[in-house]
């Protein structure tokens, strides 16, 4: 499995690409904005894009998500449907934020605990991970021991909860429960800013240590 990092935004989001390096087959993940440079970098790398995944509905990771999608006719993954308010309210956030005008739409398929992903021989299992917001998920890959975390944590910090519906104590519980567990070699790719390790955040993440 390889992966390429497209910061896109002002917000400096981590659109990503994950491809297998077997059939080249790729995945876009949370294509947040500044549509034309992520094709740019896609058609630099090669790969045939398979779909788009989204882990959670806020403008900056899901943005560019329905021109994406028509410009390589590949079917929107994601996020959990808890995030489909946030979705339906696109319009207003892209208004609120000053950002390019965003028109509300639906995923071809919402995700959920259990489910696994596909792009080409790799395999991501989806974990919940409300808190951030209600249906924000990740994308697992053990095999690769990597994953996708969105906004749910980052090196030396974790998501924002003051947002509609966001909550402070489940994101924590969410870190605790299902990305701690994952095992302290596993590398993520947050939403924003580097990557790093669970194991590293577990040592010295100071929302964790308490």
């Amino acid at each position: 499995m390889k992966y390429h990092i497209i910061p896109v935004t002002a917000f400096g989001q981590n659109c990503s690409v994950i491809y297998c390096s077997k059939t080249n087959q790729a995945a876009i993940v949370d294509p947040g904005g500044e549509a034309e440079k992520i094709q740019r970098e896609v058609s630099a790398l090669g790969v045939q894009v398979t779909q788009v995944l989204l882990t959670h509905g806020h403008l900056d990771h899901v943005g560019a998500a329905a021109e994406i999608a028509a410009h390589y006719q590949v079917p929107i993954i994601g996020p959990h449907k808890e995030d489909q308010f946030l979705l339906d309210g696109l319009p207003e956030q892209s208004q609120r934020f000053g950002l390019d005008y965003c028109a509300a739409f639906l995923p071809d398929t919402w995700l959920e605990e259990g489910d696994v992903v596909q792009v080409g021989e790799e395999k991501f299992s989806v974990l919940e991970c409300p808190g951030h917001t209600p249906g924000h998920i990740i994308f697992f890959n053990d095999a690769a021991r990597f994953a996708v975390s969105g906004d749910v944590l980052f090196k030396g910090g974790v998501g924002r909860s003051d947002f509609p519906r966001g909550s402070h104590q489940d994101l924590i519980a969410s870190i605790k429960t299902k990305m701690l567990p994952l095992g302290d070699d596993v590398v993520f790719l947050p939403g924003h800013g580097p990557m790093s390790t669970i194991g590293s955040e577990k040592q010295s993440n100071p929302f964790l240590l308490s």
